[in-house]
């Protein structure tokens, strides 16, 4: 299994790159987002790979972060979902996205990737939902950022960014599974736990951990 590769890129094209390693060129499919993150041509990138794998066919799709590759690869547990669908979700929404719309039950999120019609997008939602707070919860430790130049490559700096996810959607990404963990700690349970921190830090997306417990504590109160 080929879980990660690091070199150069040495071609782009519209949903895919080629990576240079060491004389051996890699097809990597990737998201909009991170087809757009990636440096330019000759510039050295990683990415996490999950290697799919079909009668006819090989073919490795590339992540930014292990975050993004476990999202990935849930989503294709899904019927109906393939790798190139599951590849949409997370180009528009992005891993962090995709966990809150699960969790909220919010199919049309899932519904504006392209080539994404309401059943399918539905089914996401009922298929994942008592799924996602686990990914949530786990999230600060799989935003390990994979978009770096390699050691023994340096590339020249080009003004554009060379890592992806931008470090703000990392933080927020963090602080939302950080403040999932601490409700979980307190005694909540994980379905009520991770849609009360999807709902606050859709609302709040620049707070910090505590602030984000804090508010999710408010809504998890009873009422009355």
């Amino acid at each position: 299994m080929i879980g990660k590769i690091s070199g150069r890129v040495d071609w782009r094209g519209a949903d895919h790159v080629l990576i240079d390693v060491q004389g051996v060129g890699y097809i990597v499919y990737v998201s909009d987002r991170t087809l757009a993150a990636l440096p330019g041509v000759g510039e050295a990138c990683a990415l996490y790979t999950e290697l799919v794998v079909r009668e006819d066919l090989l073919q490795l799709f590339g992540f930014p972060t292990m975050l993004e590759k476990e999202w990935h690869r849930l989503l294709t547990t899904v019927q109906g979902v393939g790798a190139k669908a599951a590849m949409a979700i997370l180009g528009t929404l992005g891993a962090e996205g995709t966990g809150r719309a699960i969790t909220l039950g919010d199919a049309r999120a899932i519904q504006a990737a392209p080539g994404i019609g309401p059943k399918i997008a539905q089914r996401v939602v009922l298929e994942l939902k008592s799924k996602a707070p686990a990914i949530m919860a786990q999230g600060g430790s799989l935003l390990t950022e994979a978009l770096v130049e390699t050691s023994d490559a340096p590339a020249k700096p080009t003004g554009k960014a060379g890592k992806a996810p931008p470090k703000p959607v990392v933080a927020r990404a963090a602080h939302s599974a950080d403040a999932l963990s601490a409700l979980l700690n307190l005694g909540y349970g994980q379905a009520d736990a991770a849609q009360a921190v999807a709902t606050v830090s859709g609302e709040a997306p620049e707070a910090e951990t505590a602030d984000l417990i804090r508010r999710a504590l408010k809504l998890l109160m009873p009422k009355g």
